[in-house]
């Protein structure tokens, strides 16, 4: 099985994509992971990256592509993208190495939540600098407000986690990445739509269930 889970910040891609993976014994593909894990081993393309990364500056679609080629090639049995395109360009870039790999894309699971659930499950997290406790002030608020039940140290709100920033990426989601769904539609490639306003179980029970053969 090869797919493609697309969803906007906070919606659970990174959660459901990894239960999909272990169930379905897939590789999970996440361009984030991969970035890291090649700096990590200073591959040439790891290199390459870091420069960009050092300097705060976006990786290139170009090298973004290179590094999922070689991923996917040694991924060709089965695989989920996680969060992988995020634009037109990036998906056409994907056709192209598919089409080199000789493989086919199989389905395309759009996970969707409404806008003010995604901006309270990002900006309401706090986190234990000590021991790496993960709170959300909404919905899994610690018993006393700032402070980690674990090992009593302050909680620290990352700056990338404030409403304003958490809006704003869901503005540049709703302009790059939300007309890769049509793209897909498009292609005649099965879309499947499943509401991540839910428990993570019953999300997972969900995207299985429309994965499952006829």
């Amino acid at each position: 099985m090869r797919l493609i889970l697309i969803g906007a910040p906070g919606v659970g891609k990174g959660t459901q994509g990894a239960l999909l993976a272990e169930s379905h014994g897939l590789a999970r593909v996440a361009t984030g992971d991969i970035l890291r894990e090649a700096v990590r081993q200073e591959t040439e393309l790891g290199r390459e990256a870091r420069a960009y990364m050092d300097e705060g500056e976006l990786v290139p679609d170009e090298l973004i592509l290179e590094l999922i080629a070689a991923e996917l090639a040694e991924e060709a049995d089965g695989f989920v993208l996680d969060g992988f395109p995020r634009n037109i360009q990036q998906a056409k870039g994907l056709d192209g190495i598919l089409d080199d790999l000789g493989l086919d894309l199989e389905c395309v699971v759009v996970l969707e939540a409404p806008d003010d659930v995604l901006v309270k499950r990002i900006s309401g997290r706090r986190s234990c600098a000590r021991c790496g406790a993960i709170y959300n002030a909404h919905f899994d608020p610690p018993t006393v407000a700032g402070v980690c039940d674990r090992c009593g140290a302050a909680l620290v709100h990352r700056e990338d986690d404030r409403e304003e920033v958490v809006r704003n990426r869901l503005r540049v989601f709703r302009r790059e990445t939300e007309p890769l769904i049509q793209y897909y539609h498009d292609s005649d490639l099965p879309v499947e739509v499943v509401d991540g306003d839910r428990p993570v179980d019953q999300v997972q029970a969900t995207i299985r269930s429309a994965l499952a053969p006829a």
